[in-house]
């Protein structure tokens, strides 16, 4: 095992963690024990308490339990950051259940193909969101349906800014059962029969195809990680952490919701990003950790009213999606006396295995491993471990990391192998070490596009295209963007016919075909894609195209 990093680990730290042995919802009833009147979230002015919280997460699991749902059945949650994620996934496993959670920007065709692939019983939802989820359900043959509304929580007064249209009073559509009347009814919650090495949670991730996997996380998987979060970030029951990250992903999921959880500390849910609600959240509660992508800190700081913010209550800020521009980090250090705290992980898993310790971060690294990770730079093709500063593919092995592709076992197993008799997971990115330990992504072996924050398969978004009349043949590259990271583009040859169709026409479509983080921002039209002697696409020629412009080459 690699131990150059030892060095440069936090001070005060173990180098291995003991971790709880109960199941992941236990978290909310011993916090709820501990600190029953503390807020455990405050949602635009509502303090929900610990007391409150479990209250609501055992009605969940009775209701659950009163419609059906079993051990191992999976449910999905599909909806944005708000009180209702937070009692469901926490009532889902407290019915003995899985949880399935599902971007909402997704379209219902997409949706719909996880529920499939996932075998979900059951979809909880939000009422603004309920056209797409009862389309996914329709094509999905799921017929249960529990929708709740923004205005069951929000208070009559809100602190802080509300998002366009969330205020308003939605009844339940037609086909839907109410949340709160659930809730209200729910008979007592079924004796607790998991584990923590039973699975809770089926997260959704991407291979290079394109093709979703679902990646298995037991109890234990997830819990590794929250404790991890806790110790590394310095966390403790006072603290206060501004929830912006969706919490369907796994880096606001750990730390944004599950480590105050654990903890007893609170989180102030962002249902829709805002710099001046950020802001105001963090002047108003106090906030003294904000886990994020890079691209959240580079607007907050561009806000015109910044210097006048008072931002002293903040003890961490940290995160990753892409490494934070120097500048950026010196102004947020002038501005908070904190040095941002760059991490990697992956849905696999389940969020952090390295991150730079906040004593001695090194700019443009992710870090190093964390508690019980051992991670190597291996060859992509005889996976012999690389000498220090050598290029290849980065490998974990540690108590975070999923148990499996859902349904896949070509796939589960072509993603391990051993190496010093350790099971070892290939992430698909290539990195190098330097001497102190530190790891650096340098490329990705996989075809990805990383669209502020998100992952964006460019096989998929093409075989989306082809659907278009006028698409003759697609590919899709990133560009660099200085906010985004990376836009999507598609370069584009017209069938014969349809020479009028203008770029706009084909992005226009493009929106309403995927979700918004996927669809094409630029559409070149090319008389002909390069091609290699077989005939394949040379999408990677047209990638280093780009990134030559954008250098200025």
């Amino acid at each position: 095992m690699n131990q150059r990093h030892y060095a440069h680990w936090p001070k005060r730290l173990p180098k291995s963690l003991a971790y709880p042995e109960t199941p992941l919802f236990e978290l909310v009833e011993t916090s709820a024990r501990r600190y029953p009147d503390r807020p455990a979230m405050i949602f635009y002015g509502t303090k929900i308490t610990y007391a409150g919280y479990w209250d609501a997460v055992q009605r969940l699991a009775g209701a659950l339990a009163g419609l059906g749902i079993k051990k191992g059945d999976r449910v999905a949650i599909f909806m944005q950051n708000c009180p209702h994620f937070a009692i469901a996934f926490m009532g889902i496993m407290r019915a003995n259940a899985v949880v399935v959670p599902l971007n909402p920007m997704l379209t219902g065709e997409e949706a719909a193909g996880l529920l499939e692939d996932s075998g979900a019983r059951m979809m909880i939802t939000t009422t603004d969101l309920y056209p797409k989820a009862a389309d996914a359900c329709q094509r999905a043959g799921i017929e249960t349906i529990i929708a709740g509304a923004y205005a069951d929580y929000l208070p009559g007064e809100p602190e802080l800014e509300v998002p366009a249209g969330m205020a308003e009073g939605s009844s339940t559509p037609e086909g839907a059962l109410n949340w709160k009347d659930l809730l209200i009814s729910a008979p007592e919650a079924p004796p607790v029969t998991v584990t923590r090495d039973d699975l809770c949670l089926l997260p959704f991730t991407a291979g290079s195809t394109g093709i979703p996997k679902g990646c298995m996380h037991t109890h234990a998987t997830v819990i590794t990680n929250v404790w991890g979060s806790i110790y590394w970030s310095s966390a403790t029951p006072s603290s206060v952490m501004l929830a912006a990250l969706p919490f369907f992903h796994v880096t606001g999921l750990i730390h944004g919701f599950l480590a105050p959880v654990a903890i007893g500390g609170t989180f102030v849910i962002m249902t829709r990003w805002s710099r001046t609600t950020a802001l105001d959240a963090i002047e108003k509660y106090r906030v003294t950790a904000w886990p994020n992508i890079t691209t959240m800190v580079i607007d907050l700081l561009a806000s015109p009213d910044i210097d006048e913010r008072d931002l002293s209550s903040m003890a961490f800020i940290g995160g990753g999606g892409a490494p934070l521009p120097a500048a950026v980090g010196e102004l947020l250090q002038k501005k908070t006396g904190l040095v941002y705290a760059e991490g990697y992980g992956l849905t696999e898993t389940i969020s952090q295995t390295h991150w730079n310790p906040v004593d001695s971060p090194k700019l443009g690294s992710i870090g190093i491993p964390v508690f019980d990770v051992d991670s190597r730079i291996v060859d992509v093709i005889t996976l012999e471990e690389l000498p220090v500063g050598e290029q290849g593919e980065i490998v974990i092995s540690g108590p975070q990391v999923l148990k499996g592709y859902w349904n896949k076992p070509k796939e589960t197993e072509e993603a391990f192998f051993e190496l010093d008799g350790k099971r070892f997971f290939r992430t698909g990115d290539i990195a190098r070490m330097d001497d102190d330990g530190f790891f650096y992504i340098v490329d990705r072996k996989k075809r990805m596009i990383n669209a502020a924050g998100f992952k964006v398969w460019p096989a998929e978004v093409e075989a989306l295209l082809y659907r278009h009349p006028a698409v003759l043949e697609a590919c899709i590259v990133g560009v660099p963007d200085p906010v985004r990271v990376e836009n999507v583009k598609a370069f584009i040859v017209k069938r014969p016919g349809h020479e009028d169709v203008t770029a706009e026409e084909i992005i226009e479509w493009a929106k309403g075909q995927m979700a918004a983080y996927k669809y094409p921002r630029i559409v070149e039209f090319v008389d002909a894609l390069p091609k290699s002697g077989a005939g394949k696409i040379q999408w990677r020629k047209l990638q280093e195209q780009e990134r030559a412009k954008a250098e200025g080459k």
